[in-house]
């Protein structure tokens, strides 16, 4: 394998996935099983496999840690590098949104302790820059329309 001069750092995929819930926008979070930021709540996401393609990374860790399967493609929401976003070290990410009619039914699995549905507009604070990722999300989804879910549990 080839060395290189510049450090690489670890690439993440997350997924913001909101839904039309009766009282009004909700977004799928998961409780941190581990640490860093041990029982917060985050995005559901993780590190991108070696060969894996972010996007197909994000569908991954979406179903392994709630369950949830989504339609065809997700739009990115943006790449979030920032120096000190992860405790671990220099971690960047792509996060990715879907928007869906209505909320499917959620478990947490993998190293997500709970998955949830949560009101857009009163969240808690999340781990790492999720919040950061969240707005974005929540600016761009108004040009979306909702592409639905498959709603497989595994």
């Amino acid at each position: 394998m080839p060395t290189y001069e510049h450090p690489r750092p670890a690439l993440t995929a997350d997924v913001v996935a909101l839904a039309h819930g009766p009282a009004g926008l909700v977004v799928l979070l998961v409780r941190r099983a581990h640490e860093p930021f041990e029982g917060r709540w985050a995005l559901p996401g993780g590190f991108v496999d070696e060969g894996e393609v972010p996007e197909a990374a994000a569908r991954r860790e979406l179903e392994e840690e709630t369950g949830l399967r989504v339609g065809p493609s997700l739009s990115l929401v943006g790449v979030y590098g920032e120096p000190g976003r992860d405790p671990r070290g220099w971690t960047v990410s792509a996060a990715y949104l879907v928007v869906l009619d209505e909320p499917a039914v959620v478990l947490g699995g993998d190293d997500a302790a709970e998955a949830a549905w949560m009101p857009a507009t009163d969240m808690p604070g999340l781990a790492f820059d999720h919040d950061a990722i969240v707005r974005d999300a929540l600016a761009a989804a108004g040009e979306l329309t909702p592409r639905g879910s498959d709603r497989t549990l595994t």
